[in-house]
């Protein structure tokens, strides 16, 4: 199976001048948790989350409605291709412990997006395609635990102090 068959073809996408409100916005409307930063010629320069306009809504004193997407995006894509093979995919998703990957062309131009809810909804209990086995895998090495920073080993209390 290919990255084309099960990804989503019309995602919402900003730029990087695109201010986090907006982006915020555009993720409401498109009921989608990522969206792709493209430039004017559509080549994929980033992704932005909603953990991302979460995570700047709390550390920064700067309304979000004056903070371009280019802050916070970190500039390493992990992509994949349309005529990839979807394992080939999952291992990409595996490896960087993302849910989702800009799908591009040869240029770098936004193809579409593929995430874990286009592969567990493409899942089936067979041999052939995407099995759950696939799912859960792909699953377990993105929810692994990372290391976190000693503050999360301290008690409420303390990490309290610190803030």
């Amino acid at each position: 199976m290919k990255v084309h068959e099960v990804m989503t073809r019309d995602a919402k996408t900003c730029t990087p001048e695109t201010k986090i409100a907006d982006a915020a916005w555009l993720m409401w409307d498109g009921d989608c948790g990522i969206l792709p930063v493209v430039t004017g010629e559509g080549r994929v320069v980033g992704m932005v989350s909603d953990r991302d306009i979460c995570k700047v809504l709390v550390i920064n004193p700067e309304p979000v409605k004056y903070i371009p997407v280019s802050r916070v995006i970190t500039g390493s894509v992990y992509a994949c291709k349309p005529e990839d093979d979807i394992h080939d995919a999952l291992k990409t998703m595996q490896q960087h412990r993302v849910r989702r990957l800009p799908v591009i062309n040869d240029e770098g131009q936004l193809q579409g997006v593929l995430s874990m809810n286009d592969v567990v909804l493409e899942a089936k209990e067979s041999k052939t395609g995407i099995t759950y086995a696939d799912v859960v895998t792909t699953m377990k090495a993105i929810c692994g635990h990372s290391d976190l920073p000693q503050i999360v080993e301290q008690p409420v209390q303390q990490r309290a102090a610190i803030v």
